[in-house]
């Protein structure tokens, strides 16, 4: 295993990157706020196996955590997570600090796209101007060819996508399928905060998108009855509050009324006091 190679200074990592980039390497970038898990780490695979070197950055960005939010108690792992990533070469982390990000005095902010409006948007309505800022800035500090999200923060990746159409950011974005615990929990950094009994009821959140999805994949087309049965198996389960159970066109994050095509099933639920979100694609039965 090789250490990884970190940087704290965001315009080193620019000007090096550069260089590989002159000598036709292809970059990729895997953004991160730490605490890594096999859904991170799968992200780096996949951009390993498409590029020559992969860039992770690892910073707990500020301005995506709204006052009361879990920023000051979100994990801070470091030197696991430079151990996790030593498993793989060539591997650069830039771990910059604060104000390296953030010059003091920085006002300007980057408005998240119309996409980000509902779901997250009504519950955390800060949350994702503070994700396309600080995106937008990883993108300009770490300019890769290709960038890699995970699906599991499905609305975010969709935000990213806008974004980078809107302002013609020259970089591909690749979406990634969630990675499930055994038990079919999806992997989260915040899935540490669960007692044993909190996590045996945020199951009930991947359990209930499975059932979901195979009646729809079964002929089910009632989006409003599907939505409300999730509703009650998910309270009963013990899950303390729901944000929300969406059916939505997988694009635009339209509610679906009649299930004609392909929709996406998401869930963000408290359980205890950790705030878990999840979601899972379907389609129905071909005519």
């Amino acid at each position: 295993m090789t250490a990884p190679r970190v940087f704290h200074d965001p315009a080193q990592l620019r000007a090096e990157i550069r260089v590989l980039q002159a000598q036709g390497q292809r970059v990729g970038l895997v953004p991160t706020m730490g605490a890594l898990h096999e859904g991170h780490l799968s992200l780096v695979e996949q951009s390993q196996a498409a590029c020559d070197l992969t860039v992770v950055t690892i910073f707990v960005n500020p301005t995506q955590f709204a006052p009361g939010e879990d920023f000051e108690k979100y994990p801070r792992t470091l030197e696991t997570d430079l151990q996790l990533l030593s498993k793989f070469d060539p591997v650069w982390v830039l771990v910059p600090e604060v104000d390296a990000m953030y010059p003091p005095g920085s006002t300007t902010v980057v408005k998240a796209p119309r996409i980000a409006q509902p779901l997250e948007g009504v519950h955390r309505p800060s949350h994702f101007d503070g994700v396309a800022t600080i995106v937008l800035k990883l993108f300009e500090v770490a300019p890769a060819d290709m960038a890699f999200f995970g699906q599991k923060d499905f609305q975010q990746v969709r935000v990213i996508e806008e974004m980078v159409h809107d302002l013609l950011v020259p970089i591909e974005i690749v979406r990634c399928e969630i990675v499930r615990e055994k038990d079919g929990l999806a992997m989260s950094s915040r899935n540490r905060y669960l007692t044993a009994e909190e996590r045996e009821i945020a199951l009930s959140i991947s359990r209930s998108l499975g059932s979901t999805s195979r009646q729809i994949e079964s002929g089910e087309i009632d989006a409003a009855g599907l939505r409300s049965k999730m509703e009650e198996t998910l309270l009963a389960a013990g899950v303390d509050s729901i944000d929300y159970v969406a059916i939505a066109d997988p694009q635009t994050l339209e509610s679906v009324q009649t299930i004609t095509a392909e929709v996406v099933i998401l869930v963000a639920a408290r359980v205890g006091s950790t705030r878990l979100i999840d979601n899972m694609l379907a389609a129905p039965p071909l005519p």
